[in-house]
């Protein structure tokens, strides 16, 4: 198999910026190397090589990519995602990103300790060499992009899912389906479960957490999506930081062991890798790499849930004071972290 990708040449001298991401995505990737061929197509020369190519071929946009097969046959690829997905996705990850160590070859306080003070990506890059893909990012929010990013330049295999409640933002959909674009990530959307979901709602209403707390419909939205899907994995990483909620976020570590869910060989590590670090390091990082965020930011939301529950914060506020506003802030967890201010289940 030959792979041969064709680049655009603006007539400013410029590099099409979707080549430049394309190309960006399969660095980030570790599939650069399985691109044999680059060919220009210079917008103000017909009779540049891709310019010529993409007529033969009956193409209009670039960046594409043309898979000769051995036996002769050609096959283009418009979408780089698709060409990582049908003809990339066999390349083998490196052999750190191919470990999967179980959770008990791991003394988790002593990688705490020695972590402690480690760079976010220094965190994340010692969990994705031990599991891989069998670690999965959870994204929501900014801070959760940032790993995504920070993984992505790390080379390493990495999963990334997303609990979709159906009561996001609109905007929050279009977000992740910005964020799946700019990394070539498949974010896997987990939903609940439909029988729960419809029994309660039968029963209690859209709207009943304003009345009797938010617990039970996180419960069915949340919590068992991601008891489920945390079921898969060896090892989970969140972008909780400290200083997010004095109340119930102030002792997290940088890894811990996980007190409230199970993974797929039993026991769960939980890497925070930017606990130590503030809002302000987090959108400083977002705006120096060019990190995709929530439009919503932009019109005073700070942290960002389902629709009904997430409200702008005043100036002064709290970042988390737009969650939940109705309820004690020392009960402002939706579940997914329940262990910052409850036992575990026995």
């Amino acid at each position: 198999m030959h792979v041969t990708m064709v680049k655009k040449r603006l007539a400013n001298g410029e590099t099409c910026p979707k080549c430049i991401q394309a190309e960006a995505l399969l660095k980030n990737r570790g599939l650069w190397n399985r691109i044999d061929d680059v060919v220009w197509a210079d917008e103000t020369d017909p009779a540049s090589p891709g310019m010529r190519l993409a007529a033969r071929l009956g193409v209009g946009l670039a960046p594409f990519f043309v898979v000769r097969e051995d036996g002769g046959g050609e096959t283009v690829y418009e979408s780089v995602l698709k060409l990582v997905k049908d003809r990339l996705a066999g390349a083998p990850p490196s052999a750190a990103g191919q470990a999967t160590a179980p959770m008990g070859d791991v003394d988790v306080d002593a990688a705490a300790r020695a972590l402690a003070d480690r760079a976010p990506a220094e965190v994340l890059r010692w969990g994705l060499e031990r599991w891989g893909d069998s670690l999965g990012i959870a994204f929501s929010g900014a801070e959760d992009v940032v790993l995504i990013h920070m993984a992505s330049e790390s080379g390493l295999p990495f999963s990334v899912f997303c609990l979709d409640t159906g009561r996001l933002h609109p905007e929050t959909y279009r977000f992740i389906d910005a964020v799946r674009k700019r990394y070539g990530v498949d974010v896997a959307l987990m939903s609940p479960d439909a029988a729960p979901l419809q029994a309660f709602v039968r029963r209690k209403g859209l709207f009943s957490f304003y009345e009797d707390g938010h617990e039970e419909c996180c419960s069915i939205r949340k919590v068992e999506p991601l008891r489920r899907t945390l079921a898969t994995f060896r090892a989970w990483a969140t972008g909780q930081r400290r200083d997010q909620s004095p109340a119930t976020r102030a002792a997290i570590a940088v890894v811990e062991r996980d007190r409230t869910f199970s993974g797929v060989d039993g026991a769960l590590i939980k890497l925070n890798p930017l606990a130590a670090w503030s809002s302000a390091q987090t959108w400083q990082y977002i705006r120096d790499h060019g990190v995709p965020y929530n439009p919503l930011h932009e019109r005073g939301f700070v942290s960002i849930g389902c629709e009904p529950c997430t409200r702008a914060i005043l100036p002064g506020e709290h970042e988390r004071a737009g969650r939940w506003w109705w309820e004690d802030a020392t009960k402002r967890e939706c579940g997914l972290h329940i262990a910052n201010v409850a036992p575990p289940r026995r």
